[in-house]
């Protein structure tokens, strides 16, 4: 189905050259209005020193909660199983075994 042709719809370009326009007018309008500036050039406003405290007793509870999660996930309730102690030591000795060959000079003779 085919639209019909209604002469009355600006063209394309017509559009394009009206929102350019607009545009134009927008960035003038602000320019103007009372030095606008985006958010990232305004100065910085100073905090108070109650807001500055608030922000850093928080921050320190946020860190120390942080802190007793770590821990009690390292004093687990749960041992770990004894096979995967046995592999890491092992692989602990084969590592330790390796770095004295890597940091010997056995292999050049």
């Amino acid at each position: 189905m085919t639209t019909p042709e209604n002469p009355q719809l600006p063209g394309l370009e017509e559009v394009l050259a009206r929102a350019i326009a607009a545009g134009e007018e927008l960035a003038a309008a602000l320019d103007e209005a009372s030095g606008w500036q985006p958010i990232w050039k305004r100065p910085r406003t100073p905090k108070p020193k109650a807001a500055k405290k608030k922000e850093l007793e928080d921050q320190r509870e946020r860190l120390q909660d942080a802190g007793r999660r770590r821990l009690a996930a390292g004093e687990s309730r749960l041992p770990r199983s004894r096979q995967s102690r046995i592999g890491n030591a092992a692989a602990r000795r084969d590592a330790r075994a390796l770095s004295r060959l890597r940091h010997s000079n056995v292999w050049l003779r």
